[in-house]
């Protein structure tokens, strides 16, 4: 009996996530004109609805677009484009309300990344273009679009931007709005931020989990090993080789990650996060001058061994550096959920307790040697003191080819 209520209340619980995991809140939305639609979609991003009927007889879509939570000084767009799921190249319906306070709609092709979106007719036929503006925070577009069959499914974007004086301004570059594409067919319902569209959004996921596992966090694991478990003679050749394969893997996985970045800039004509780019452009380039820093590398008892060693800490402190600041610049630029940066500093957080830890228990460790006083000692005294004070990532004839 009790094997048979736990059967029922797991059959109910599954039952009620499957119910309220597939509704949709377009479903519940009426409009002030009381019209309906045949077919709705809960767009992925900006808090957007898509609702549309299609008429197979007439060859039109009637359709409404829906875009809550957003203001007066905000313009609201929704387009379709057959070359893919950008705006260069769509074909737009934009509203905004005017300084005469009244939802103003208008259609715009767009083949520029000019902010300035100005009044054009579209590649089909478009009537009964209307918006309102309602509660204060609601902007809806209706129109019906007499489009080839061509389009009846294709790839969509939807957008939203500052309005300053009746010009509209650029929209954001970061978060959801270089997320809210996908792809709709009119003809079978099907609706949303897939397609195409969802596989760019996992490739800029993929690219900063690769670069913040391999940039920020395999480097300095590999900078901690070099500098703090050489001062143990016991760990000598095991830290050189532990830490050429760390600080390997991380430039192998970040040349990943840099390749992945310039593939999505290649996908997004006009969209630059310069500052990102830039930052990425002198970390693959620094990275692997440290790589060919293995070809010039002198002996240990060379006279130019010192200077080698200054250049190859420097470098590699540099690139750590710029590598967690560009981390955090795509952390802003995506966006994500708030746990994901959290979870990253805490990562930097515990380095640091590590690296402060090592370095106060490795000074204990060279003060007590040189206290001895004896040859022994002050020969394993001289190497602990040169990892201490960053001359001896190399120091006992050692080296590698990136961070540190």
């Amino acid at each position: 009996m009790e094997k048979t209520w736990k059967i029922v209340l797991f059959s109910c619980l599954l039952g009620s996530f499957l119910v309220s995991s597939s509704a949709q809140t377009c479903k519940t939305q009426t409009f002030s004109n009381n019209k309906q639609y045949a077919n709705c979609s809960d767009l992925p991003h900006l808090n957007c609805f898509l609702h549309w009927t299609y008429d197979s007889a007439a060859g039109t879509v009637d359709m409404a677009f829906r875009h809550s939570g957003t203001s007066s000084g905000r313009w609201s767009a929704w387009a379709i484009n057959p070359s893919g799921p950008t705006m260069m190249g769509s074909q737009a319906l934009v509203a905004y309300v005017n300084s005469s306070g009244l939802p103003h709609p208008f259609t715009t092709s767009i083949d520029s990344m000019s902010p300035s979106m100005q009044q054009s007719d579209l590649s089909f036929g478009v009537s009964d273009l209307t918006a309102t503006f309602e509660n204060n925070n609601e902007m809806t577009i209706f129109a019906v679009l007499s489009i080839p069959e061509n389009l009846l499914s294709t790839s969509q974007v939807w957008q939203e931007g500052p309005v300053t004086n009746d010009q509209l301004g650029a929209h954001p570059f970061s978060g959801g709005n270089v997320q809210s594409v996908g792809s709709v067919n009119f003809i079978t319902g099907q609706s949303g931020g897939g397609g195409s569209g969802g596989s760019r959004v996992r490739r800029r996921n993929v690219h900063g989990v690769l670069n913040t596992v391999s940039w920020g966090i395999l480097m300095p694991v590999g900078a901690i090993i070099a500098r703090y478990m050489k001062v143990f003679k016991s760990a000598d050749p095991a830290w050189f080789y532990l830490h050429v394969a760390c600080q390997s893997s991380a430039y192998i996985v970040g040349v990943a990650g840099w390749a992945t970045g310039i593939k999505l800039g290649s996908e997004s004509a006009g969209v630059t996060q310069n500052p990102h780019r830039n930052i990425g452009i002198v970390l693959f380039c620094l990275g692997t001058l440290q790589v060919f820093a293995l070809l010039l590398r002198p002996k240990k008892d060379h006279k130019y061994r010192f200077y080698w060693n200054i250049y190859h800490h420097s470098v590699g402190y540099a690139v750590i550096s710029l590598s967690i600041a560009n981390i955090f610049e795509g952390f802003d630029i995506l966006q994500p959920h708030k746990k994901w940066e959290r979870i990253y500093i805490g990562i930097l957080i515990f380095l640091g307790v590590v690296a402060v830890s090592l370095e106060a228990f490795t000074w204990y460790v060279v003060l007590k040697l040189r206290k001895t006083g004896s040859d022994k000692h002050s020969r394993s005294m001289n190497g602990a003191s040169n990892g201490v004070n960053g001359y001896g990532a190399t120091a006992n004839g050692h080296g590698h080819g990136h961070g540190v």
